[in-house]
This record gives structure tokens, sequence and C-alpha cells, in this order.
């Protein structure tokens, strides 16, 4: 058995560094599948090797084009696309027969004729009986001559049937199975299709995978796939069993717990793909105290040793927190081009490009920058939120009356002028600054939070700032 590598990082074989991830294609690519991904990618660039992609499409009936395109997508924003074209293991069919040919040749695998009746009886005897039902098949040691000719056939591997098998996990430790417990489960179907067993063990040794990176719901899998390994006298992969993700009450991450494809955090959550690689990162892994770490110094630290052995626990304003800290750091170019397309009337790029400094501070998700930026494209008379309204009461509409004259009468549209003259106003009539700019908010943007008044004031500009301001406003009385 290949065991691990001594030194620095226990986690490394003395050959050459292959990781991949091997997603089937039925349906969008999931938080899990994304981590497993993620933990693959950063396993490669930590020790210079390649990270593959393999599509593992054998299940025809569920297998789609649109599943194959969402999984690429998914990968793609997340950038951990593989380093080479993805292998379709569809289209290596004829190469995984080869190999049941050649165990079925080594006297490691067996033609079983049992019928679906016999089998489904079988089954019903063990349930009755409440024990694992473990198939013996009288095929295992016969003559395959003596089968009726014509007759529908699968090929099984002859599991081990004494002794043990242990496998040395990078993440869950030694494992111990009892070979008692194995089954000869099937390579090849009776239509001469692959099944997923075979299909995942040849590609492996193929691709020449020095690491299987997955889910620990493929642990059991692991013992059963070492039957072939074993069999072919193929070298083992070293394994590394992830735990799973559960949502907030500590089942399976599941529909029930909201979004579970990427696809969704995106475009439907408006999360930015730094943030949920963090994110997914520091899901049942970590490095310290480290909360913001990035790509280039995840793929400098990362190691299998600092994965967890317990389930992870999705947390989805945590996920926001991280976000809105990436938002804080994007470029705000970048994030204008993003927020546009949210925005039901979207404003110019360049005015919404210089909003996003003061946008971004607040804002958690694209969401929230985009419905913070609504006011620059609102059309008047803006409708106003309940509690825009409620701040707009006799007195208020009177003062936004006297700001209005005063602004009509400065030249010097900046936010340090602008506050300056609103100072002056607040001292002149004996308010707080509040009675004059929380009415002032309410016109400009209907609502009752905005960023910063002064900031609005400027990005709106002068003549579009005092036109709404006047339709807000209670006229100022004409002295006699």
């Amino acid at each position: 058995m290949a065991t691990p590598g001594v030194g620095g990082d226990q986690t490394v074989a003395p050959r050459a560094v292959v990781t991949r991830f091997a997603p089937s294609p039925t349906g969008y690519l999931h938080i899990g599948g994304a981590r497993t991904a993620l933990f693959n990618w950063l396993f490669a660039r930590r020790h210079g090797g390649r990270y593959l992609l393999r599509i593992e499409d054998t299940d025809r009936a569920r297998s789609t084009d649109a599943a194959i395109a969402a999984i690429h997508d998914g990968l793609g924003w997340l950038g951990l696309e593989g380093d080479e074209p993805a292998v379709m293991q569809f289209a290596r069919t004829a190469r995984h027969a080869e190999v049941a040919a050649a165990l079925l040749a080594s006297g490691h695998a067996y033609r079983c004729y049992l019928s679906s009746d016999e089998l489904a009886a079988r089954r019903a005897a063990a349930q009755a009986e409440r024990c694992p039902f473990r198939l013996k098949s009288e095929w295992r040691e016969a003559d395959g001559a003596d089968a009726p000719a014509g007759t529908p056939h699968v090929v099984r591997i002859k599991a081990p049937t004494a002794g043990e098998t242990v496998i040395d996990d990078l993440v869950q430790g030694q494992v111990t199975v009892a070979n008692e417990e194995l089954d000869d489960f099937v390579l090849l179907r009776s239509d001469g299709t692959p099944t997923y067993m075979l299909a995942v063990v040849v590609d492996d040794h193929d691709m020449a995978i020095s690491h299987v990176i997955r889910g620990d719901d493929h642990l059991n899998n692991a013992f059963r796939q070492l039957a072939i390994i074993d069999a072919m006298r193929w070298e083992r992969p070293l394994y590394a069993h992830i735990p799973m993700i559960h949502g907030a009450d500590g089942g399976k991450l599941s529909k029930r717990h909201g979004a579970t494809g990427v696809d969704a955090y995106r475009d439907a959550l408006g999360i930015l793909p730094e943030a949920m690689v963090n994110y997914l990162l520091r899901l049942g892994w970590g490095h310290g105290d480290d909360e913001i770490i990035s790509r280039d110094q995840a793929a400098q630290w990362f190691d299998l040793g600092g994965v967890g052995k317990s389930p992870s626990r999705f947390d989805l304003a945590k996920l926001q927190s991280l976000n809105g800290h990436y938002l804080r750091e994007a470029d705000d170019p970048r994030l204008a081009a993003l927020v546009a397309p949210r925005m039901a009337l979207a404003p110019a790029l360049a005015l919404l490009t210089a909003a996003m400094p003061v946008l971004k501070v607040r804002a958690r998700d694209l969401n929230e920058l985009a419905a913070g930026a609504a006011f620059l494209s609102a059309t008047r008379p803006l409708a106003l939120d309940a509690k825009a309204d409620g701040l707009l009461g006799p007195d208020a509409r009177s003062f936004l009356g006297q700001v209005h004259a005063r602004f009509a009468a400065q030249n010097d549209w900046t936010t340090a002028a602008l506050e300056a003259t609103l100072k002056s106003m607040a001292e002149e009539l004996t308010v707080g600054l509040g009675k004059l700019a929380q009415p002032l908010r309410a016109a400009l943007t209907g609502q009752a939070t905005s960023p910063g008044i002064f900031d609005v004031l400027v990005l709106l500009g002068r003549e579009e700032s005092l036109a709404r301001i006047a339709d807000q406003a209670a006229p100022v009385p004409v002295a006699p």
C-alpha cells in the first residue's frame, strides 16, 4: 500500500501530485462539489501538481448537456476549471470494458448469470432475516460454459473474502474493513456497459491520479474500488475523504436550507466569486485564526492536515459578511458592471462607477448595491417608501424649502461646501443637523437610508438635486 510521505507536509507521496474533480452532470454545481473542487485545486497548486476535471456522464438517463454546461459555468466563475480539457467518462467505455476483460482473464472477475428475480428473492430473504445483503453467487467459481446459451449475464469482481483492507486516509485517519463485508459488485452490466465503480478506478489510474480527494460519502466505495486496483496490480492512490456540509440545523445541506447550487449564490444572492472561494475554504479547513484568506495565500498554506473530521455547517450570514469585505476591496468599474444588470433602470456606467466608493461601504452583496444605487436613476417625482414619507411632515417640508433656496444660491457644489452650508443653516434655525439632513435624504432618494447625504448631492449633481428638493419642499414665504 502507498503510504503518506514524510517531512514537513505528511500528505504528499513521493510521486507527482495529480488531483481530480469528477462531478456527475445530473444538475447544477452544488456547494459541496465546489468545495471538493477547490480543495483538489489548492492541493495541486500547493505541491506544483496538476488539477484535472472529469465529467462522469456514464449515467446516460440523467446526464444532460445543460448540466455539463452548468458545471463548467460554475467552475469557471470560481476559477476552478481543470488544467487540461475535461475528460468525458462515457467516451472511455471501450477502455473500461477492456479492463473488465483483463480481470476476467486473470480470474479476478466472473460472469454471473443470476437473474433479476433471483437477486430480488435473495435480497428479500436477507431483509426478512434482518441482516445485510451480501451476494454469494454460485457463479463465482463455476464454469461459465455451463451457462445456458444466450443467457444474459453481468461481470462481477471477485472481492477478497478473508483478512481486512486498511486505508490510511489523509483526513479520516486509518480506517479498516473486514473483507468478508465486501461484495462482488458489478463491473459490466448485462448490456455490456461499465458501472460507475469500474469506470472511476480505470479513469483514475489512466489519468495518473495520485490523491483522491472527495466527500466522505465515498469512503465505503474506496474499499470496494481497491479490489479492482489490487487485482490489476496498479498503484493505490492516496485517499482523503472530506466530511459533508450540513445546514445550520445540523442536517445534510439540501434545498430546504435554501440555495445549494453555486449559480444561485452568484445570480440570485449577488455573491462575488472570491468571497465564495474564501468561504468554502474556511468551511472545514483552517489556518490558525485567519478568516480573510486570498487565493494566493490559500495555495501556499493549504494542507489536508488542516481539514477537520466533523461536518461543517453552512452559515449564510457569515458568507454575506465575508462578501461585504470583498465588495469593499473590489474595483469600482468591475462592481458597476456587475450591478448595472441588476437594476430595473440603470444609470450611466460612469455615474454608477463614481458612486461605488460610497455605496459599497454599507452593502453585503450585489443586490444591496443595486438597491442602494437605485436613487441615481430614479425618475421624478420620486416614489417615497413609507419611512421616507414619514420624514416629510409640514415642518420638514418647510425646512426643505429653505434648504432649496440656500443651495440654489450656492455655486460650490462639493461635499465640503454643501456640508458647511447645511450646518450653518442648522445653527441659524437652532435645530439639530438631522432635522435638515433626514428630510433632505428622503427628498433626494425616496428612502430613509442612503449613502452620506452630501455624497448623494454631489453624485446627483446640482440641477437634479435642486429639482428633487423642490418636488417635496413647501414654498418659502416671500417677504412683503
